[in-house]
């Protein structure tokens, strides 16, 4: 096993992507390290090889995995030496950010693979501690930018002076990440994608929820029922954080490679929601 420290590091992202911290539900408190490290050693059916942390998601500073790694580093050298704890591992956790907005762009994955392994080696050179086995979980920097969600518009609703509101026929059951973490995305008319982006909306979805907006303030071209608007960077949590909520049915997924397309998920039915019904 390896066991999970929260160093207790700000990674400076939204409070909800935030794991590292000492006030967090993740990872062991610092107070309690050396007592977790001890039960581990000890325990006969478990074999401790390393340690794990996760600062949290969305993180476009270096700062963090340098502040993370010293702190952990310092506390292994002090087992080491004291209980001879074995630390073959390291698992620093993923949470490198990516560009979801087009005027924020993230620092390449080779800036955070240059910071983390500098501050690991020089760490572990003045500690006098023999270089562990590195991991990383890069997994959303792999796929996020790999899937576009669909949408065909429906209603609009102008509010003078106020907001435009272009809703659409999706919205927080199939990507709830702005109703839970303020998440942002680009999104375009993939029927006009040459026409002038000249109206400022926001894009609403079809659910019961005030809070059921994917993109709020974009700017799109003038906007028409049936439209289909597409959605960058939907890759990464838009699918496994997918529900049923108020019974809307999860749409289809698309593969497409080499100018051919596969459906890879066929369209919920609502024969698949009562499914389980006694």
């Amino acid at each position: 096993i390896l066991l999970r420290l929260a160093p207790g590091v700000d990674p400076h992202t939204h409070k909800y992507n935030t794991t590292g911290t000492v006030d967090s539900k993740f990872g062991f408190t610092k107070t309690t390290w050396e007592e977790a490290i001890l039960a581990a050693m000890s325990a006969k059916n478990l074999r401790l090889i390393g340690l794990h942390m996760h600062l949290g998601s969305g993180i476009f500073e270096t700062d963090p995995w340098q502040q993370a790694i010293d702190i952990i580093l310092e506390f292994v050298a002090r087992m080491v030496k004291k209980h001879g704890m074995p630390f073959r591992e390291f698992d620093l956790g993923g949470g490198f950010g990516v560009q979801y907005d087009v005027n924020k762009p993230a620092p390449p994955l080779s800036t955070f693979a240059e910071v983390i392994t500098t501050a690991l080696t020089n760490k572990c050179r003045e500690l006098k501690l023999p270089l562990p086995k590195l991991i990383v979980e890069p997994g959303r920097n792999i796929v996020a930018r790999s899937a576009m969600a669909l949408y065909t518009i429906g209603s609009i609703k102008n509010i003078p002076d106020v907001r435009t509101y272009v809703c659409v026929d999706g919205g927080m059951g199939d990507n709830i990440r702005h109703a839970m973490y303020g998440a942002t995305h680009e999104a375009i008319l993939a029927n006009k994608p040459y026409e002038i982006d000249d109206q400022t909306v926001t894009i609403a979805g079809k659910f019961c929820e005030s809070g059921d907006i994917l993109i709020r303030d974009t700017t799109l071209p003038v906007s028409n029922t049936g439209d289909i608007l597409a959605v960058a960077d939907c890759g990464a949590y838009c699918i496994p954080m997918q529900s049923n909520y108020n019974a809307v049915l999860k749409p289809a997924i698309i593969m497409v490679r080499d100018g051919k397309a596969k459906m890879v998920r066929r369209r919920e039915t609502f024969e698949d929601l009562t499914r389980c019904e006694a």
